[in-house]
């Protein structure tokens, strides 16, 4: 799997953690997404992996943030590719 990405939502926490953490593992490069900045940033810091801050009940949070990961490079191509 090494050269894949992902983008992970619920990033900080819980299941979205432990697969961002076990793909991260497995050479991915992941990208998070979560509503808690804190959190998020500890997660992202741990893993090296880009984030955004993002509540994805809200569609155009979730077009910013992707939007904002795309235009860092961090999914390696741009947001039609997803």
């Amino acid at each position: 799997m090494a050269g894949a990405r992902a983008l992970i939502t619920g990033g900080a926490s819980g299941i979205g953690e432990a697969t961002a953490r076990h793909l991260s593992e497995l050479g991915v490069g992941v990208a998070l997404l979560d509503r808690n900045a804190e959190r998020l940033a500890s997660v992202a810091g741990r893993l090296g992996a880009p984030a955004a801050v993002v509540d994805v009940t809200d569609p155009d949070a979730v077009r910013t943030g992707v939007a904002s990961l795309v235009a860092e490079g961090a999914l390696g191509g741009d947001a039609a590719t997803l």
